[in-house]
């Protein structure tokens, strides 16, 4: 006998119908500014993908409010601080995950009731390149073990907790570093997105702590494409990037910026294959079928199927 799905399957056309009557909130300006480099999403897009994922968050939002304040009532503490609900999205370098959590970020809060949305990347979580390089571990950035896993899981436990003012460190994509004494601060939030690589990953190692960052997760999502198409991604936004970002006289990655096209290619898919491949086969896609949704996107970039898992 065939084993079954965990998940229900949706092409494009069947996910669309569940927006309802969800209302666009969204015009091409904003687009312009959510839209990742090289990323591809279109307000059509977003009216029949990300919005009915936002009505479906929403709901499930409004039914955890309503399970918390059920529970103070019974403890006899109707005026308890109420926790935020998190949202943890995960996904390969380059498949466009940053995107998704801006546009979840913005859709969500634009809904009548205007919910406080708040978005952290994991980057900030990554141990100081001095760090990094004293453990051996610069070319296994993004890597799990190239993370400060404590900190990271003590931030999300105190978001859990209702905390307010809790810190997380800012990581700059152009000196590819921590950036010293610089931090996001989470004020009062209805929701928290966090993105990042790992996010969904488990226990598979016996010495790893028993705690995960994904078991605080409310809901989580997997942004999935094939490996070749993800491929071809990173190369056209590092060749973009070797034209703008590592021109910059302070980059870290300055000295690719004045290469030949074909030598950025060739250093560009050494980096793929030997670094963003190897994470993605070793440790980001096993943690995939851990999701409660999963976004399969096609060569063009546009989501071709949703499969949410069952409950």
């Amino acid at each position: 006998m065939p084993r079954r799905s965990l998940f229900l399957d949706f092409d494009h056309e069947q996910w669309g119908r569940l927006r309802a009557d969800t209302p666009l909130t969204l015009d091409e300006d904003d687009l312009s500014r959510i839209r990742g480099l090289n990323e591809k999403v279109s307000l059509q897009e977003v009216t029949e993908v990300y919005l009915p994922l936002s009505r479906l968050l929403n709901l499930h939002v409004a039914a955890s409010q309503e399970l918390y304040a059920a529970t103070s009532t019974f403890l006899g503490h109707p005026e308890s601080v109420r926790v935020p609900y998190i949202i943890g999205i995960a996904g390969s370098v380059a498949v466009g995950k940053s995107t998704t959590a801006r546009l979840l970020r913005e859709l969500l809060a634009r809904w009548p009731h205007s919910p406080r949305v708040e978005l952290i990347t994991t980057d900030g979580f990554l141990l100081p390149n001095v760090v990094l390089q004293a453990r051996g571990l610069m070319e296994r950035k993004g890597f799990p073990e190239s993370y400060d896993a404590r900190k990271l899981l003590a931030f999300v436990a105190d978001i859990k907790a209702g905390r307010v003012g809790v810190r997380s460190p800012v990581y700059s994509h152009e000196s590819y570093d921590i950036v010293p004494d610089k931090f996001i601060t989470i004020g009062v939030a209805d929701i928290v997105i966090v993105e990042g690589l790992n996010v969904l990953q488990s226990r598979t190692d016996p010495k790893a702590p028993a705690t995960f960052v994904s078991d605080y997760f409310d809901f989580s999502i997997y942004v999935d494409a094939d490996p070749a198409d993800l491929e071809q991604w990173y190369l056209e936004r590092f060749l973009t990037l070797q034209r703008t970002a590592f021109r910059r006289p302070h980059a870290y990655f300055n000295r690719y910026a004045h290469l030949s096209e074909a030598e950025a290619r060739s250093i560009a898919e050494s980096i793929w294959r030997q670094i963003n491949l190897k994470n993605l086969r070793e440790n980001i896609l096993p943690t995939r079928e851990r999701a409660n949704l999963i976004l399969e996107k096609a060569s063009d970039h546009r989501v071709r199927r949703v499969r949410l898992r069952k409950r």
